[in-house]
């Protein structure tokens, strides 16, 4: 297994510990908002990670902290598709709810051994496949950075929203999702492209305006903010053409 920082993974579970222990605690699951469920089944995230770390799969590959990570992106995508008319017809539902959530949290802390494994040897009728599917992937991609994009860059979606639920593109504005989209800015962008889409789209900071970025990044010249709207335009398709569809399929 990879070394990591124990005193980070010590601190991690003080800190989880300290929020499980101040969640006020519901009889029926239904009665915890999102965050409230998150923290509620974290542990369970935790456990999962441990005995990934100690496979054979894992071993080498990534951190415990790097597969708890995994695990509690696969746990936010399983919160926002639980259903829970069905979760309480079953017979047991708390049974039921705990294994629809561990399904999808080992399936994201899988997906991400496999990213991060490196050289994985991929059989031949695979790689036809993933050929002849590559295209309609790449849509898939685009359409998450670009739903994702749309939804930061829209300020009305909740001064406009006259109905009691929640609007569908809160769910891009979590911080959990928000650190996602980070570490993907930062694993595929350059700096510069990295400061300019998360000042323009106010993923860490206050939003700001083209000729604002171009002013603090140090671009000069007539038309500068053209450059800056230029750049933003070509770090998007950048990261369309770079990052895999299955790091963003869990969001669509």
């Amino acid at each position: 297994m990879k070394n990591y920082n124990i005193q980070n993974y010590i601190r991690y579970k003080e800190d989880l510990q300290d929020c499980y222990k101040r969640l006020p605690k519901h009889y029926d699951y239904r009665d915890y908002n999102e965050e409230g469920l998150v923290i509620l089944f974290m542990p369970l995230v935790e456990n999962l990670a441990r005995k990934f770390s100690t496979s054979q799969q894992a071993s080498g590959v990534m951190s415990i902290l790097d597969l708890i990570q995994e695990g509690n992106f696969g746990l936010i995508s399983a919160i926002r598709r639980i259903d829970w008319d069905t979760i309480y017809s079953s017979d047991d539902p708390e049974k039921t709810l705990k294994s629809f959530i561990s399904k999808r949290v080992k399936g994201a802390i899988r997906r991400g051994i496999n990213i991060n494994r490196g050289s994985i040897r991929i059989p031949e009728h695979k790689l036809n496949e993933i050929n002849r599917n590559f295209e309609s992937d790449k849509k898939m991609v685009a359409m998450f950075f670009n739903s994702v994009f749309a939804s930061l860059d829209d300020d009305t979606i909740k001064e406009h929203h006259i109905d009691h639920e929640q609007p569908k593109e809160d769910k891009y504005k979590s911080p959990m999702f928000t650190n996602y989209i980070l570490n993907l800015l930062k694993l595929n962008l350059n700096i510069k492209e990295y400061d300019v889409v998360r000042m323009s789209y106010g993923l860490d900071c206050e939003k700001h305006s083209a000729k604002e970025i171009a002013k603090k990044l140090n671009i000069n010249g007539s038309g500068s903010y053209v450059r800056v709207s230029n750049i933003k335009k070509q770090a998007i398709q950048k990261l369309i053409d770079n990052v895999d569809h299955s790091q963003v399929i869990d969001f669509l």
